[in-house]
């Protein structure tokens, strides 16, 4: 969270460098204790009446996204060899992980034709 002002700066300016708009674009972070705002949604805690004041602002689209990316990435965490990252050699890391993306492609799909049949 420290050096988070100091990438965003440099992020702008390589942005602009290659003039690309970043205007409008979301940013999806863990930490929200440095004024930013999450992008989850609100959770109604057995409300039968809606919350007062402004709505919380909240992208489903974005939202959906960064909850494949977080899944991937516990899939991986299941794996101690890739979590603690025995192999040293970087070639062997990345054929771990595609052999572990694969495993889990698999089991996803074997659950999918259960369900479905």
């Amino acid at each position: 969270m420290v050096l988070l002002p100091q990438g965003l700066h440099a992020l702008k300016q390589v942005a602009k460098q290659v003039r690309v708009e970043i205007r409008g674009a979301y940013l999806n972070l863990d930490g929200g204790n440095a004024g930013l705002i999450p992008n989850i949604p609100e959770n109604p805690r057995n409300r039968t009446h809606t919350k007062r004041g402004r709505k919380r602002l909240f992208n489903a689209a974005i939202h959906a996204l960064r909850m494949r990316v977080e899944r991937t990435f516990a899939w991986e965490d299941k794996f101690k060899r890739l979590l603690l990252r025995f192999e040293r050699i970087q070639h062997r890391h990345y054929g771990m992980k595609l052999l572990t993306n694969g495993v889990s492609l698999l089991r996803t799909r074997q659950l999918y034709w259960y369900i479905t049949n």
